[in-house]
């Protein structure tokens, strides 16, 4: 077996060179005058209801695509006099009963922006009917000479506005007030759109009035089932989003007979500790000396016995767990627990468990791994990310910690069921479920999240009739079987690669996830949205180690510009050709809004790896990505993209499947391979500046010829530092530095 390598190095940036030229209409378009007389009642309707209401100073007006629209594909004529439209954004989602996904996007503007719309879509009717007998098509309004001759003077609009107004009017069916079903039955947290005004100030002025400790954040609000319904019923448009507060727990445990432990075990010395927040933990276990516990539920809370039941055995398995299951022995030892108790057995109050969440992180920021095996019942919403999801992924971005997440379970009778919160966080591992044969459990729930995105992330052992999952339970050793125990494996596996082998959390899940994928690259949406990216192997070795005919090595970097790049990867040659098939594997954490909707991420890494064509950095992919290529036009529809290529998403594998037949590949010139990751940004131009990335890459010979000496001599004389990942030399590492010096 061969070590993995860790490859240091600088990466280049360089900003983005492109400009947008003059708008144009896609290919086989048709723009007419009824569309815009349609688009012109729609922006007069609009003007009248704000004009007649007195809760905001402005108009929230929902945008209605014929597609998921592209950045570059959203209106930037309409509604643009005060601000970019861009940057009046409050919204995003898919619309409600449609048979293909098209975008719903919401925005807050000014009553002088909607009347400057109705003026510019006036003057652009004229002037179809007077200089182009009533429409458009792409090859009459592309043509320079056709727009050039106009006298756009007289007609009181400067032709870059015409011009969007057009572009804009062939991706728009409609604006309207936008649309929205929420259930009024119970307390729920509820999000508002941002309208500039103080939360409790605008539900004041509806006779709502809610005190400081139900206000979770700038625009979202925990209300009862009578205000909730005041809201719904006087202004429903100002409700982005609504979730039901009081959480049952999805289904998790599976029991067979108890029996006593008779387990013991040694005083923990300096192993690295796991956070855990699950429900309350027994300290008469074998194993308390090892878990440091904090008992989060107010004293006024009534607790049972029952409710230590689920957390003791989550951390039985993180502290113990290759002893109680010795046939899954991953070989990565015992671990300490940090264990917080924030909820009972029976439900929880999300809004109680994200307050306390932050509280936790805050106050604990030595743990870099926390595992959290609490699930809701309830499905996500397609449409936006849960309130306990949304500030998982808030925390990771700005904090050094990766969270671990059971992918919640379903009855084995019931037919399919998605995902339920807090497994639709984008930046946290989410783990299903499989049996010993690596199928799905009965009770794997599916993803995928927000539509587009890859959820679960991976898979594990979680228990199943044919072979139960053994824990340490209150009354002594129990048979179990849930996602909830998978996620403690995978916690087990994060740790070690981040605290022992001293890996960036970027490194870490991309060599995990990678792990997973293997060679087989199955990454189609009904591969991923059971097992996600594939069974993490059971023993850390087979993470940390490659087969003699693999060369694979890590790198980590930074983002600082549009172009991060390095074109000096020395990939051996053998008869004047590269014998190999390649794969990657690429994670960041990405700021999010929950606001956004469906356009959750605010930044995109977009991953190139393979041979440099030529002195202008051009990158022959391993994957024929062209979505960001520089040298020529590459247009590709949004949702495509999305599909193939996971935009937006903040994981990227990219990888060649193994045939019988493959062929050694061409060398070019300059004989070396390059990486590029373009940076591109949803909202504000620095939300992905100082992002950091870890990509794992996979080099397998053809041939079945170990090629890593010769690999890590060529990276040293072109100026890598090339370390092992040799797991042995870590661990004294490790060990060395967390000794307790005594001084004299």
């Amino acid at each position: 077996m061969n070590d993995v390598l860790q490859l240091k190095g600088r990466f280049e940036q360089k900003a983005n060179a492109n400009r947008p030229g003059a708008p144009t209409l896609a290919a086989n378009q048709r723009v007419g005058v009824l569309h815009l007389e349609s688009l012109k009642k729609d922006l007069l309707e609009m003007e009248r209801f704000w004009e007649n209401q007195v809760l905001l100073s402005g108009a929230l007006i929902s945008v209605y695509y014929n597609k998921v629209a592209a950045k570059s594909n959203r209106i930037s004529g309409f509604l643009s006099k005060v601000k970019k439209a861009n940057d009046t954004i409050v919204g995003a989602k898919f619309r409600e009963n449609s048979e293909k996904h098209k975008h719903v996007i919401t925005h807050f503007v000014t009553l002088q922006s909607v009347e400057h719309s109705i003026q510019s879509i006036t003057r652009t009717i004229q002037i179809l009917n007077d200089e182009f007998d009533g429409q458009v098509d792409t090859e009459t309004f592309n043509n320079k000479e056709n727009i050039a001759k106009i006298d756009f003077d007289f007609y009181g609009i400067n032709k870059t506005l015409f011009q969007q107004i057009i572009v804009d009017a062939s991706y728009v069916e409609k604006f309207d007030l936008g649309e929205g079903k929420f259930n009024t039955e119970k307390e729920a947290i509820v999000t508002l759109y941002d309208t500039n005004t103080d939360v409790k100030e605008l539900l004041r002025k509806l006779g709502i009035r809610v005190s400081a400790d139900r206000i979770l954040d700038e625009h979202t609000v925990l209300l009862d089932e009578d205000y909730l319904k005041i809201l719904l019923r006087e202004a429903p448009y100002l409700v982005a989003m609504a979730v039901e507060d009081f959480a049952q727990f999805s289904p998790t445990d599976f029991h067979e007979k108890f029996r006593e432990s008779s387990f013991g075990i040694s005083d923990p010395t300096n192993e690295p500790t796991i956070g855990v927040i699950d429900t309350l933990f027994d300290e008469r276990v074998y194993f308390d000396n090892w878990v440091e516990y904090h008992d989060m539920l107010d004293e006024n809370i009534e607790k049972t016995p029952d409710d230590m039941f689920h957390g003791t055995a989550v951390s039985s398995i993180i502290v113990d767990g290759p002893r109680l299951n010795p046939d899954l022995d991953d070989g990565c030892g015992n671990f300490k627990v940090r264990h917080f108790g924030v909820a009972t057995a029976k439900a929880f109050s999300s809004f109680s468990i994200i307050k306390m969440i932050r509280e936790i992180i805050s106050q604990n920021r030595d743990i870099h791994v926390w595992n959290l095996s609490l699930g809701s019942n309830d499905e996500v919403n397609q449409n936006f990310i849960s309130a306990e999801g949304a500030i998982l992924d808030q925390i990771q971005f700005e904090n050094d910690v990766i969270f671990v997440i059971a992918g919640t379970n379903k009855a084995s009778t019931e037919p399919a069921k998605k995902i339920g919160a807090p497994a639709d966080s984008l930046n946290s591992v989410v783990v299903n479920s499989v049996g010993i044969d690596n199928q799905p459990a009965l009770y794997t729930r599916e993803g995928i999240v927000l539509e587009f995105f890859a959820k679960p992330d991976v898979s594990y052992y979680g228990g199943t009739p044919e072979k139960w999952m053994k824990v340490c339970e209150p009354l002594g050793e129990a048979n179990v079987s849930g996602t909830s125990y998978a996620a403690p494996w995978i916690s087990r596996k994060l740790s070690y690669l981040i605290d022992v082998m001293d890996l960036p959390r970027e490194v870490a899940k991309a060599m995990l996830i990678d792990s997973a994928v293997g060679w087989e690259n199955k990454t189609d949406w009904e591969s991923i949205k059971l097992k996600g990216y594939g069974v993490v192997p059971q023993k850390i070795d087979d993470i940390l180690k490659s087969k003699n005919d693999e060369i694979k090595f890590v790198i980590s970097g930074v983002s600082e510009q549009y172009n991060s790049y390095n074109y000096n990867f020395p990939v051996p040659i053998s008869d004047d050709k590269y014998p190999y098939i390649a794969k990657a594997t690429m994670c960041y954490f990405p700021k999010t809004s929950r606001n956004q909707g469906v356009d959750y991420t605010n930044t995109e890494l977009d991953l190139y790896f393979g041979r440099v064509k030529n002195d202008k950095g051009d990158i022959i992919t391993i994957n024929d990505n062209q979505q960001s290529m520089e040298s020529e036009d590459h247009p590709m529809n949004e949702e495509e993209a999305r599909k193939l290529f996971r935009k937006w998403d903040n994981v990227k594998h990219i990888g060649e499947v193994i045939r019988p037949k493959a062929r050694a590949k061409k060398v070019y010139e300059n004989k070396l391979w390059g990486m590029s990751i373009k940076t591109k940004e949803r909202l504000q131009p620095r939300d992905g500046e100082g992002i950091r990335f870890g990509v794992v890459v996979t080099l397998r010979e053809m041939n079945g010829v170990n090629r890593i000496e010769d690999f890590i001599q060529q990276c040293s004389l072109r100026g890598w530092l090339v370390n092992r990942l040799n797991v042995e030399q870590r661990i004294d590492v490790y060990q060395t530095a967390e000794e307790t010096v005594e001084f004299e």
